[in-house]
């Protein structure tokens, strides 16, 4: 997908660049959306667990290990932000922090209480997403340790 439209690639393509034949392809994957499919839910899986190991952590240390994920992973999450996938990958990525997020946001007390639960969430989501596709369609101008530090006191301001 760096290097073709997702919409030319065809499974001959995909199968000529894994050197193995079509129908090996085939019996792991219905289609190359499929395959496309399995490798988003592949990455959202792996963040999941970050997720999961650094639940007792601040923002500031929970978000390093995902910034540094994001940094090994470079060439996949820069094709999927700089793709027509993108907007597929986009919406996941979303859910999945919708889904990660939503018990951390309280309007009940704090910086956000009487806020609509939704909005916050929302703000807190979107701006999310809206920092790492800056940060990695920028080529990821600063190391993960001070994006990990940043969007984690900015995390902790508004949560």
């Amino acid at each position: 997908m760096a290097e073709k439209n997702f919409d030319d690639i065809t499974i001959q393509d995909i199968s000529d660049r894994a050197n193995v034949s079509r129908g090996t392809i085939y019996l792991h994957y219905v289609d190359k959306f499929d395959l496309l499919d399995k490798l988003i839910e592949e990455h959202i899986n792996e963040l999941r667990e970050i997720c999961e190991s650094a639940d007792e952590m601040d923002y500031k240390d929970a978000n390093l290990p995902w910034f540094e994920y994001l940094e090994r992973n470079y060439l996949f999450f820069s094709t999927m932000l700089a793709s027509k996938g993108a907007p597929y990958f986009r919406n996941r990525f979303v859910e999945f922090l919708i889904e990660e997020f939503k018990d951390e946001v309280d309007t009940t007390k704090g910086i956000n209480h009487g806020l609509n639960e939704d909005v916050v969430l929302q703000f807190i989501v979107t701006s999310y997403v809206g920092v790492v596709e800056w940060w990695i369609t920028n080529g990821m101008l600063l190391p993960p340790h001070v994006m990990a530090e940043q969007v984690g006191l900015l995390l902790e301001r508004n949560l």
